[in-house]
């Protein structure tokens, strides 16, 4: 088999199981069944703990004992939530803060 088709059955595989994986909620749970009380638990709770994680995987490695001791992280994520608080939309809080960020790194620190 060649590498082109290899990769061609790879990548098929992968959609294919992404594709059912999307899908198969709606199969389990479409309308005619109650959807159970778990479900909707972790349909409430899951975000949230989504993007605590995701935050303390972007922190994880801040220097906070050696220059710039975290502080253009500690700008960004007031930034962030500045921008939630202000305009209430999570493109532009990511975005900007994820912005503010990179200048801070690149131009400041």
């Amino acid at each position: 088999m060649s590498r082109e088709m290899h990769a061609f059955l790879i990548i098929l595989a992968a959609s294919l199981v992404t594709i059912a994986l999307r899908f198969l909620p709606f199969l389990i749970f479409n309308g005619k069944r109650k959807t159970p009380a778990y479900i909707l638990f972790l349909g409430r709770v899951l975000p949230f703990a989504i993007m605590g994680m995701l935050v303390v995987y972007c922190l994880r490695n801040t220097a906070l004992f050696t220059a710039p001791y975290g502080i253009p992280e500690l700008i960004a994520c007031l930034s962030v939530v500045l921008f939630q608080i202000w305009k209430r939309n999570s493109l532009l809080s990511i975005g900007g803060g994820t912005l503010i960020y990179m200048l801070l790194v690149q131009f400041v620190f």
